[in-house]
């Protein structure tokens, strides 16, 4: 039972339902049509064709044409239209019949009062000489078609047209309508069988694998053959789809074996946040507890020469201005981060403005003895919110300095700038140690140290790099750091104009 409903589910049988219904609308709609308008056309015609015949006859008798053999003229009418003809003179002598039984039907028709009494719908045709109307005559049980007419020279015309051989062949038409479309649903019942078995096959086929794909089995693939129709493209597109959730369950499956490994090191993440706060705390306490002792040592008049207190006053306005430049990164970061900052973007020359962050950086510069080279000199102008990249190039270039040290005789920075893909890239090379590679995904993150030691002169806020990441995601630009041999290699992009 359950096979037999899984059969009339199946796209073969819905093809030979939809194309046998198909069959049986359209044969229906065509006895309908013949029934209807098979017999109507063919009394039209009919029609036609005894108006003409008698505009014929009543024009050789207006105008007699001795070239014209009317008789043979009729009959071969009558013998091609199967028509019954009878012409008589005003008294009764009969001119020209082509059947003898016509004269009697017809006397019988005349003196059952038939032709008068023919109701209106019976009329076919009818103006002042002649009438056509369809007459059942009941002696014989017979329907014809009878034109009744008067001709110029006083004589009488009859035409009759038997309609029963028309009804016949409109029933015997219905029933070879019928026959055909009989025939037609085997053969289609056949055809459907094995054009639909060539269609099904591979369908199935693919039914199979996709079977075996929820499975997450993906060793079977399709077959592709030769042709080129919409079968082979699905079966083609389901290889590659197959081909590609398995590199990506593959995939999966190694993230979590990643994953598992991340778990394990939970604790070294706990320990990593523990830094975070560490670094956050140690921050924002520092300067506070540096201004609140400065603060009471003047309070407490702990030096009474004004030298001292001179210096404990610009401690804490040293300390006080570094607060406040932590507060302001803090700000900028998270408006940056969050997209609440606008940027004004405007031309101007890259290499003027890396020059001008070397100029104001001179007496660092001078201090630790190292040297700088930047050869650009053309004008290279890029488009670009200026402040935040003098702020990405300040801040490359001054960790460059903090960093900086001598190798193999050499104590340097290079700064070199590069046309790439409408692309200008700037990058700051420092001498001295490399940054160790687990640590160069880390240092963009807020308050991270390479090193740990957080030495207030040269440690910096921790915020800088943070501050050029978050810049250079909001202009969707690539920034980055690579260890150079004796060195590191900071970099940044920023769009031409």
């Amino acid at each position: 039972m359950e096979k037999l409903k899984d059969k009339f589910k199946s796209v073969r049988f819905r093809l030979f339902a939809v194309l046998c219904a198909v069959i049986i609308f359209l044969v229906l709609c065509l006895i309908l049509i013949n029934s209807i308008v098979l017999e109507n056309f063919y009394v039209y015609s009919k029609t036609n064709t005894v108006k003409k015949l008698y505009h014929k006859i009543d024009n050789y008798y207006a105008s007699p044409n001795l070239n014209t053999n009317l008789e043979n003229e009729l009959r071969r009418s009558a013998f091609i239209n199967n028509f019954d003809i009878l012409i008589k003179t005003d008294t009764d002598l009969i001119l020209f019949t082509t059947d003898r039984d016509f004269l009697s039907s017809l006397n019988r028709i005349q003196s059952s009062n038939q032709l008068k009494e023919q109701e209106e719908s019976a009329i076919l045709y009818k103006d002042e000489n002649m009438q056509i109307c369809r007459v059942n005559d009941k002696t014989s049980n017979l329907t014809y078609i009878l034109l009744t007419g008067n001709l110029v020279n006083g004589y009488s015309l009859f035409i009759r047209i038997p309609v029963a051989p028309i009804e016949e062949s409109v029933n015997i038409s219905n029933k070879v309508l019928m026959l055909i479309g009989l025939l037609t649903i085997i053969m289609a019942a056949l055809a459907v069988s094995i054009i639909s078995r060539k269609f099904t096959e591979p369908i199935l086929e693919l039914n199979d694998i996709t079977k075996k794909m929820s499975k997450l089995d993906f060793s079977k693939k399709y077959r592709i053959k030769d042709s080129s129709d919409e079968i082979n493209e699905l079966g083609r597109n389901i290889n590659t789809m197959s081909d590609k959730l398995e590199g990506t369950i593959k995939q999966l499956r190694d993230n979590n074996k990643e994953l598992e490994k991340d778990i394990e090191e939970k604790s070294k993440i706990d320990e990593m946040r523990k830094q975070f706060i560490s670094d956050v705390s140690h921050e924002l306490k520092t300067p506070i507890a540096l201004i609140q002792g400065y603060a009471e040592g003047l309070v407490e008049n702990v030096n009474s020469d004004e030298e001292s207190k001179k210096f404990y006053a610009e401690v804490i306005l040293d300390e006080t201005n570094k607060m406040d430049n932590l507060v302001k990164q803090l700000l900028e970061l998270m408006k940056l981060e969050y997209g609440k900052r606008e940027f004004h973007d405007k031309e101007f020359n890259l290499v003027e403005l890396i020059q001008g962050v070397i100029q104001n950086c001179h007496v660092m510069l001078e201090e630790k003895n190292i040297e700088v080279l930047f050869d650009t000199k053309e004008s290279i102008y890029v488009k670009a919110d200026d402040f935040y990249i003098e702020q990405i190039i300040t801040n490359y270039f001054t960790n460059a300095i903090k960093h900086t040290e001598e190798k193999e005789g050499k104590k340097q920075i290079q700064i070199s700038v590069k046309i790439q893909e409408e692309k200008a890239r700037v990058s700051v090379f420092n001498t001295g140690n490399q940054i160790a590679e687990e640590e160069l995904d880390r240092i963009w993150g807020r308050f991270y140290k390479v090193d740990s030691s957080r030495n207030r002169e040269d440690g910096g806020s921790g915020i800088g790099l943070s501050l050029v990441k978050a810049i250079q995601n909001n202009y969707k630009n690539a920034y980055g750091v690579e260890n150079k041999p004796n060195g590191v290699e900071f970099y940044f992009d920023t769009n031409i104009s």
